[in-house]
């Protein structure tokens, strides 16, 4: 199996270009996230709705914008979109440079009002590059490689966040998010020039823009993307599975900072913890559709039910994040419940990449991201009121995101009962 992964990237150069861009640009992320972070939390003495001011910073503008950014993805050169989205959060991220230098002379509260509009900013440059990513896969790999290349992209995001947030804590903990921030620059820079050494087929290249010159405007490809997944239940339900995993796992984006700063700090501020913990998440991630695929292979049918597995595993990492009483059994909760949303982001998005006509993967993709984030918001703003006007506690509030994932998995083995019941299930 693990040798399928090694021969798509050892004799796929085109995917392999666009491999190597995701693993610069993640590595680079993960500095960032880190360095927010743990600004904010300095800034703020650690308050939670501050900190849910981050992370919402960061779900919103996929939510507001992923409609459009799905048109862009179709109508498009996605190659060009990747590209350009790059150099403007390249510009972005520069501006946090300048920001943790000191060269703004602002108060603290405007110095976190800075930090919330330049995440704004990036995040919305951000939400054009995922869907145009996610449908551009499908132009260089085979579709029976489809499956292979989705675990490699899931298990690179994976890698990434274990190294990218490990070595990124530790950086930020010992010479602060300075250098943090312009690695992420440079990591945006190198991302760009790799995506501008992929050739795409000409074939791709028609169909890439098959769009564009139809006479159709960019609102009634959007309103048509909308119909398509009105019309097709099943299709619809595959792309809401991200959003219902985010309805829990939103939360835990709050509470693991807190952790990390009040309960189980590592150094002076919690960043090496915070490290440590999205670790944790690297490992689970990425493992989890590892073993699934071992399991599973590229079978329709048991991809399905693998994701009620993935649900069930979450759940059952909520429970036991809310009775960690120690930083091991956090890590060795996180890295259970992350089994199980690992397996639910890369099989979902395989199912669609499967199903989904090429013209429409974009807007599908799109809508998954916008819904996704939405679910993750509500969930984050949600954790920090908890946290600041009723005085939760975190193993309170996390009792809370489980019983919500264990909803979830009740929800998803109704629809499989459902379906089951069907002349012609979707899977077959």
């Amino acid at each position: 199996m693990l040798s399928s992964y090694l021969e798509l990237i050892q004799y796929n150069r085109q995917f392999r270009y666009l491999w190597l861009s995701q693993v610069v640009s993640l590595f680079g992320d993960w500095f960032s996230l880190i360095a927010s972070a743990a600004l904010i939390a300095k800034l703020s003495e650690s308050s939670g709705l501050a900190i849910s001011g981050l992370f919402i910073a960061r779900m919103l503008p996929p939510f507001i914008l992923g409609p459009f950014a799905g048109v862009v993805a179709d109508r498009f050169n996605r190659r060009h979109v990747l590209i350009v989205t790059d150099l403007l959060r390249a510009i972005i991220v520069t501006n946090f440079v300048l920001l943790s230098l000191g060269v703004f002379d602002l108060s603290v509260k405007n110095q976190l009002g800075l930090i919330y509009l330049l995440t704004v900013a990036h995040l919305a440059i951000s939400t054009f590059f995922e869907p145009a990513h996610a449908a551009l896969l499908p132009s260089l790999v085979k579709p029976t490689d489809l499956l292979t290349a989705n675990a490699i992209r899931g298990i690179t995001w994976s890698v990434m966040m274990a190294v990218g947030s490990a070595i990124g804590g530790l950086t930020t903990a010992w010479f602060g998010p300075t250098v943090a921030f312009v690695l992420d620059v440079l990591s945006f820079l190198l991302s760009a020039w790799l995506t501008l050494q992929i050739i795409l087929p000409n074939l791709t290249d028609a169909q890439l823009v098959e769009n564009s010159h139809d006479g159709v405007n960019g609102w009634q490809t959007f309103i048509d993307g909308l119909q398509y997944l009105w019309q097709h239940p099943p299709i619809l339900a595959v792309a809401l599975l991200k959003a219902a995993a985010a309805i829990s796992y939103g939360g835990l984006d709050v509470i693991q900072v807190t952790l990390a700063e009040k309960h189980f700090p590592l150094g002076h501020d919690g960043s090496a913890t915070l490290g440590l913990i999205y670790v944790a998440i690297g490992l689970g991630t990425g493992f989890g559709p590892l073993i699934a695929r071992h399991i599973t292979g590229d079978n329709p049918r048991a991809m399905y039910w693998a994701i009620l597995f993935s649900f069930a595993m979450s759940t059952t990492g909520y429970f036991m994040v809310s009775a960690a009483s120690n930083l091991a059994m956090l890590l060795i909760a996180t890295f259970c419940r992350t089994l199980g949303s690992g397996i639910n982001w890369v099989y979902s998005s395989s199912l669609l990449q499967i199903t989904v006509p090429h013209k429409f993967l974009g807007r599908v993709f799109a809508f998954d991201l916008a819904i996704m984030t939405l679910a993750s918001s509500a969930s984050i703003l949600g954790t920090g009121w908890a946290q600041d006007s009723l005085a939760q506690s975190p193993s309170q509030i996390t009792l809370v995101l489980a019983s919500l994932s264990l909803l979830m998995s009740i929800i998803w083995l109704v629809y499989l009962a459902y379906q089951l019941r069907q002349p012609q299930p979707s899977w077959s």
